[in-house]
């Protein structure tokens, strides 16, 4: 294979941009030993309660600079300005734009994914790509869209080449992340992905494990615990359209418990 077919292939696979000089070992990274597992709660209880996430690493002056931000905001526009002045997290500086949230944030359901992509990026907008049309394909299946929706994600810049983010790039936007859910005060909160139900929940089973249970997520800035369930990412249902029939058996599960709850909210219709 010539260098232009190579570097063709890899565009085609999505990989964008080159992180570092010098390969990686992946089986060498591979080995180190996972972190044990929560156990499982008992089959009876229909709803758990998951506490606030506690910090991912110790208190340093950029985590207490996105607290004191986080909790000083009044309204999401205000928590927006924060967030585009705070700068803890070093993605802000690879990145092209703040991606805040986008759709209605007086709507009664919000969605939390991960971290932006390329397309993301560059518009300043959550889930605008290709898996973010298969999330509005999704809402549209339960009578939603993005005038009926609140979506946004843990962490608000692009990481590099789309990697994973880390431990202390999730940490220094958690705090605006939990007071987003505060000011927003959803009535059912969907967390797409592993990234966005590990962080909010506290947990470290795998999405597989979490998805389709329904938890309770409870904030100290909130009057009241709001619902919480975890589902497949829209990327991950791209790569593997046969959990589709499972997904599709969550989002129904989120419209059984939308008609369930008296709306306190106007202006959203699921119908």
């Amino acid at each position: 294979m010539d260098a232009r077919t190579a570097l063709q292939w890899l565009v085609e696979a999505g990989a964008d941009e080159a992180i570092v000089e010098a390969p990686v070992d992946r089986y060498a990274a591979s080995a180190v030993p996972p972190r044990p597992a929560v156990a499982e709660p008992m089959a009876s209880r229909p709803i758990e309660r998951a506490s606030p996430a506690p910090p991912l690493q110790a208190p340093t002056a950029a985590l207490q600079s996105a607290r004191t931000l986080a909790a000083a905001a009044r309204s999401v526009a205000e928590l927006a300005e924060a967030l585009a002045a705070f700068d803890g997290c070093p993605l802000k500086r690879t990145a092209t734009n703040l991606v805040f949230a986008d759709g209605n944030p007086e709507a009664r359901i919000m969605l939390i994914g991960e971290a932006p992509g390329a397309d993301e990026d560059r518009l300043g907008k959550p889930f605008v790509g290709v898996s973010g049309q298969l999330l509005d394909r999704m809402l549209a299946c339960i009578g939603l869209d993005r005038r009926s929706a609140y979506i946004t994600n843990v962490i608000f810049w692009r990481p590099p080449g789309n990697r994973p983010p880390t431990a202390a790039e999730i940490a220094a936007c958690l705090p605006f992340v939990e007071r987003h859910i505060e000011l927003v005060s959803p009535e059912v909160l969907v967390l797409l992905g592993a990234a966005s139900a590990q962080t909010l929940l506290a947990r470290t089973d795998g999405i597989t494990r979490l998805r389709g249970r329904w938890f309770q997520f409870e904030s100290a800035g909130m009057a009241r615990p709001v619902p919480a369930i975890p589902v497949y990412h829209p990327a991950y249902l791209l790569r593997q359209p046969a959990q589709k029939r499972a997904a599709w058996r969550d989002w129904l599960a989120i419209l059984a418990r939308l008609k369930n709850i008296t709306g306190n909210h106007s202006g959203s219709s699921f119908e």
